[in-house]
């Protein structure tokens, strides 16, 4: 884009060179010599077009308030059969979520009731905002756990404010901050927590609940269960002789849970036609125990007569009905000076339990979630659920399972799971009051037993990257010796810090030529004087191999009795492995001089003709011995950077590159190295490399290349662009007919150029290639221009000389 006038008298008054690039017009193009070409030159981004992607115009904001209500996308498609499978899922939810609602309060230091209020304010607002139709929002294990931590420590500090406000304000601060990143449409910063720290954490998160649990089931009083892990277990087995009652009640409980499951489970195998029926049974084998033991409490505890304090072994107690707990939250000062320590922690579990959920569910049920849009949902869940008495809500991996496994088919199916714990708030409290906690307690560590990541899992983790492995167990024992929040952050932390030791540690990789032969095993019988179709007869071949670049190493695991040849002499390929930035820009570059260095001679071997000329770090051979004037490696000519890797570039990076061409071309002079890009997917890349001299000829090193004729890459375009021809390629879904082109009139060419063609890429950028394979032909074409010019030039001073010798 051409500069204003009032841009180029600014720029003035400032001293800034806006003509600095001096192109090149390439009138001597090899583009001129082709028939029917149409020009093509490339145009760079402007700051004004990036800006434009973030103006706000009444379509966009048309559909950004629609993308906030994602059922409008299929509300009005709503049919009995999704209705079947919605109440189906939500009932069989619902009988899950009641007992578990309950237990998870408790973990949260909370009355059971809370748990109930936070379960059904997920389940009745989620729907209208979700873009999962298996997610559940409501209570969660470790989320619970850290609330009962957060409450601990503040009421450590201040006693006097209730657990309920500490959890609702919690709640809030953290709905708001979540809902904010949604409404902003940065979801993608969740993609800076990693499988391992999720799967870390949770493992870690699940032992240190269970271990927690293990005294309330066995009765044990007077353990610190939110001490660090190894000491609640340590205390626990100390504490073993006074286990109580409550053992009988909570290990049958929990040995009843895993014997239903796994009984299902065998008879899913022996049944398969009765597979939907088994695993309905082992859904509701939590409200079937549950039930179970509220009435042999029941029968046992009959006398207490509303108290709690008479039974015989630890009950739930009394559970108010109805919305008890209704209203605003109280938020002070003084509160949020008191959690504002954990609210990072907080929203970390929340988005990390959420998004890694969703986003797997709908990995296997073949749809796509916005996470953005979900933390929306889960940020105005949590914001408006305190009012009803909810405390931090998020996704559960159980329950989700459940729902996806009943058939679930849209998110209205949370309305039915609100319905049946709307229920159990009004109309079944009584009942609750007769729970075991014991059993309770059984039915936590039953649940939180899904969440440990299985052996074979974290194998898979050291197949694949064993340094996670080690961040894995690092976050896990971390858990187990301190607590939750802070194997969170080792996790995300470690995580984050081998992105980065990988990223500035990376290695660039040489790549030689090498020739292909695509055929199948049965195509190189030919060997033994048979015909193929793809070799012919024997011995004769039809222009099969094709070229190809690999590591000059082998380092890829390619064949390594292949031998891999330089392109051209003294043409080097390198290849960025995994982006180029300032974090990693020195370690490719001073791998790439210092092999090319090793390559490659300089141009002039006696550069220096006094030895006080030469440079500390290239003295050249010792005093009074002669320098190698018979040195045989090849000029250096070109080198060609393959950046199919790299996205984006940035002010260091660029400056290293034009600091190694200077150096380069002080080792080449008084020639000058070709610098050819290949595979640059981004116009924003193009743009820097350009700014600093690069994918261009400049009018001050055109006098270098009188002789140059640059090489493009054409391809078809408009009527000319048809598809093959080839009587091979047949239309199976139509019968076996051709494929033809679609453009009436169109005709292939088998040999030659089309009717019409242009550049894929612009002519202004003749350095700027498709692949490495076009950016290596363009090198060798100019480098082999270059020695027939020099060679002709050569030829007529030579015949110059012998005319002028005979007069």
């Amino acid at each position: 884009m051409a500069p204003t006038p009032f841009g180029r008298f600014l720029a003035k008054i400032l001293f800034i060179d806006l003509d600095y690039r001096k192109e090149d017009p390439l009138v001597n193009s090899g583009a001129d010599s082709v028939a029917s070409v149409k020009t093509y030159v490339e145009r760079e981004p402007t700051a004004g077009e990036w800006l434009s992607r973030f103006l706000l115009t009444k379509a966009g904001f048309q559909r950004y308030i629609i993308s906030l209500f994602p059922f409008w996308n299929w509300i009005f498609h709503y049919n009995l059969t999704w209705l079947l499978g919605d109440i189906i899922a939500g009932v069989t939810v619902g009988f899950v979520v009641i007992p578990q609602g309950m237990a998870y309060a408790l973990l949260a230091k909370l009355p059971p009731e809370y748990g109930l209020y936070t379960s059904f304010v997920g389940f009745l607002l989620y729907w209208a905002f979700a873009t999962s139709k298996d997610i559940t929002i409501g209570t969660v294990a470790v989320m619970s756990t850290i609330v009962g931590n957060i409450v601990i420590k503040v009421q450590d500090q201040d006693p006097d404010i209730p657990a309920e406000q500490i959890a609702r304000a919690l709640s809030v601060i953290a709905g708001a901050v979540l809902l904010f990143i949604g409404l902003m449409r940065w979801g993608w910063i969740v993609e800076f927590i990693p499988l391992v720290a999720i799967t870390s954490f949770m493992t870690g998160a699940a032992i240190s609940i269970a271990a927690g649990q293990v005294p309330n089931l066995l009765g044990i009083a007077g353990i610190n269960t939110r001490e660090a892990t190894y000491k609640v277990i340590i205390n626990t087995l100390k504490a073993l002789p006074t286990a109580k009652l409550d053992a009988a009640m909570g290990l049958t409980a929990l040995f009843l849970l895993y014997a239903i499951r796994i009984f299902c489970g065998w008879m899913t195998k022996l049944q398969p036609q009765r597979k939907k029926f088994w695993f309905f049974l082992s859904t509701l084998r939590m409200a079937f125990v549950i039930l179970l033991y509220i009435l042999i409490s029941w029968l046992a505890n009959r006398h207490v007569k509303g108290n709690a304090k008479k039974a015989k072994f630890k009950i739930l107690g009394k559970v108010p009905r109805g919305f008890q707990h209704a209203g605003a939250p109280v938020i002070n000062t003084h509160l949020l000076s008191l959690i504002a320590p954990d609210i990072p922690v907080t929203i970390i579990v929340l988005i990390l339990e959420h998004i890694a959920i969703s986003k797997s569910f709908g990995r296997i049920n073949n749809y796509v979630i916005n996470p953005s849009q979900e933390l929306v949902a889960v940020g105005f869940t949590n914001i408006l659920g305190p009012f009803l008495g909810a405390y931090p809500a998020t996704g559960s991996f159980s329950r989700t399972a459940i729902k996806s496994k009943a058939g679930v088919r849209t998110p209205l199916a949370g309305l039915f799971t609100a319905a049946i714990v709307l229920l159990a708030i009004y109309a079944l409290t009584s009942v609750f009051f007769y729970i075991p906690s014991s059993s309770l307690a059984g039915l936590i560590i039953h649940a939180v037993g899904d969440l440990i990541t299985p052996p074979n899992v974290v194998y898979q983790f050291w197949e694949t990257s064993p340094l996670e492995v080690v961040i894995f167990f690092a976050g896990v024992l971390l858990t187990i010796f301190t607590n939750i929040e802070n194997g969170i952050y080792l996790t995300i932390c470690a995580s984050a810090a081998l992105l980065l030791y990988r990223l500035a540690n990376t290695k660039g990789t040489f790549l030689g030529k090498v020739s292909i032969y695509p055929a199948s095993a049965d195509a190189v019988y030919w060997r033994d004087g048979g015909v193929s179709e793809t070799y012919g007869p024997k011995g004769e071949t039809t222009n099969i191999a094709r070229e190809a670049y690999l590591p000059v190493t082998h380092q890829d695991g390619s064949n390594p009795q292949i031998a891999i040849q330089s392109p051209y002499p003294g043409i080097f390929v390198y290849r960025f492995s995994e982006g180029f930035t300032y974090i990693n820009q020195a370690q490719y570059l001073d791998a790439l001089t210092a092999h090319i260095q090793a390559s490659a001679r300089p141009t002039i071997l006696a550069r220096h003709d006094k030895i006080g000329n030469r440079p500390w770090n290239d003295p050249g051979p010792r005093r009074g011995k002669p320098i190698n004037l018979n040195d045989d490696r090849p000029f250096l000519r070109a080198i060609v950077l393959d950046f199919s890797s790299v996205n984006n570039v940035d002010t260091t990076s660029v400056q290293g590159l034009v600091d190694v061409r200077n150096q380069l071309d002080r080792y080449a002079a008084p020639d000058v190295v070709e610098w050819h890009f290949a595979s640059i997917s981004n116009r924003w890349t193009k743009r820097a490399l350009t700014a600093a001299g690069f994918g261009y000829l400049s009018t001050v090193r055109t006098r270098n290349r009188a002789h140059w004729n640059p090489v493009y890459s054409f391809a078809a375009i408009g009527d000319a662009a048809v598809t093959s021809s080839d009587p091979k390629l047949r239309d199976e879904e139509h019968g076996g007919d051709e494929i033809q082109s679609a453009v009436p009139g169109a005709r292939r060419r088998d040999k030659g150029f089309p009717e019409k063609v242009s550049t894929v890429l612009g002519q202004n950028r003749p350095f700027f290639h498709i692949d490495v394979t076009a950016a290596v032909e363009s090198a060798i074409a100019a480098a082999e221009s270059k020695l027939a010019f020099v060679s002709s030039v050569s030829s007529g001073e030579k015949v110059t000389v012998q005319a002028d010798l005979k007069d």
